[in-house]
């Protein structure tokens, strides 16, 4: 049965789904016409999408570092050697779709940017080595490990509602502590649900017959480490320096030392990008070994660079034409205390087609709904994982957050939605029941 459901929706996906940059032009286009609906003039809404096209610059390059950084860190030696080996202990399809998204569930509930990548390079690797898997679902099995981010130590709604001058601590007086968002008995049933259901899941999508995968895909990283003689000139002799190398990471442990004294174990996404950085660099042993992997690596970063200041402009207009606003009013205005998180579960899920960023999100979102749970005596932190939860579900079927799997994989969007449509289905209950059990 799961097999022939996934078969339509991916038979759905590839006659109708279009390559992820066409899906941003044409939302940003909807976007656009609606804003200019909501009484605003073509030029003021012209004038807001162009100002917003480089507002994620820096988001982009975050980016775009977590996957180079990341695949980086793979092809090193130790790396690709633990990986081969655990992929070697798989012996079947089913069993490399279940603990793909197993470990891909586990590393997003620890942090975000790690779960993107981890997934899809242990599913790569996977690939590599089991005869008649099917790489597609392997990808997508990477992507749904995505689902449990919003809810993990690194879920950028309820850390920001936890955070001083965050957009919503002036309307309700005060923050919205961790222990009432991301450790609560409902979050753990999310978290533990997911865990359970979507491998299983997975394991049961899988198809009997292989989808043919271009060999190419699945090549071996080079070797980037060179050995150098002893006619080597100074400069060359600088850029193979085990020294130089070694020197910043004692650089960088002694920082990330302090950083964790200071903070504790909050890791950003720019502290896990440090920490890839300085792993490569003591992995891959010398400088310009680094950087040959780095290279080998930039090339998977093209849809990123492109389709990111897309969603930049979107957002923005979410945010100044008062859509996102609109959207969200319509949720509440048919919502009470008792189903008030639910719609705000569909009103983000909704929400998230046009603003897939969680920052960018709870910053358009979030003043609306917890001043609106204030008024109608909802639970503030449930309806903070409300919002999380509706973007992270939605995930699903916005190629957004696939872009760095994909790129890493070397596939297209149309080869994992379809598996990814089903797990949307199948997930939905596990966040509902979350929302009103507790």
């Amino acid at each position: 049965m799961f097999n022939r459901i996934t078969s339509f929706f991916t038979h759905i996906v590839n006659k109708y789904l279009p390559d992820p940059l066409v899906f941003a032009i044409i939302l940003t286009l909807i976007v656009l016409v609606l804003s200019m609906l909501l009484q605003h003039s073509v030029v003021k809404v012209i004038e807001v999408w162009g100002d917003g096209f480089f507002n994620l610059l820096a988001f982009s390059m975050q980016m775009c570092l977590v996957v180079v950084t990341g695949y980086a860190l793979a092809s090193s030696p130790p790396v690709k050697n633990l990986l081969r080996n655990t992929a070697k202990k798989i012996k079947t399809p089913e069993s490399a779709a279940y603990w793909v998204v197993f470990f891909g569930l586990i590393a997003s509930m620890i942090n975000w940017g790690f779960g993107l990548v981890v997934g899809a390079l242990f599913a790569k690797e996977i690939a590599r080595y089991l005869k008649n898997v099917d790489y597609p679902i392997l990808i997508a099995c990477a992507y749904i490990g995505f689902l449990s981010w919003g809810g993990g130590l690194s879920g950028s709604m309820p850390l920001l509602a936890a955070t001083p001058n965050n957009p919503v601590e002036q309307s309700i007086g005060g923050i919205i502590p961790l222990k009432d968002t991301i450790f609560t008995a409902y979050n753990a049933f999310v978290c533990i649900g997911l865990l359970i259901v979507m491998p299983i899941v997975c394991k049961k999508m899988t198809p009997k017959i292989p989808t043919p995968i271009n060999p190419e895909l699945l090549r071996e990283e080079p070797n980037f480490n060179i050995n150098i003689d002893s006619n080597a000139t100074f400069a060359q002799k600088l850029e193979e320096s085990r020294i130089l190398a070694l020197t910043i990471v004692a650089l960088g442990i002694t920082w990330l030392i302090l950083y964790v004294q200071k903070n504790g174990f909050n890791f950003t996404i720019n502290t896990v990008n440090f920490i890839f950085i300085i792993s490569g660099l003591l992995l891959h042993k010398t400088p310009m070994a680094y950087m040959r992997a780095i290279a080998h690596a930039s090339r998977t970063t093209a849809g990123i660079l492109i389709q990111f200041p897309f969603y930049a402009s979107i957002a923005l207009l979410m945010e100044k034409c008062g859509l996102g606003e609109l959207i969200t009013n319509f949720f509440i205005d048919i919502s009470n205390a008792q189903s008030f998180a639910l719609m705000t579960f569909f009103s983000s899920a909704f929400i998230n087609f046009a603003v897939p960023s969680g920052g960018g999100h709870w910053v358009i979102q979030g003043p609306f709904v917890i001043e609106a749970a204030k008024s109608v005596g909802a639970d503030l932190g449930k309806a903070t994982m409300a919002i999380a939860y509706g973007e992270q579900w939605a995930n699903m079927i916005q190629p957004f957050w696939a872009l760095p799997a994909l790129a890493i994989a070397g596939l297209g969007a149309r080869a994992i939605m379809g598996y990814c449509m089903m797990a949307l289905f199948i997930s939905a209950p596990i966040f509902i029941l979350g929302l009103i059990l507790f």
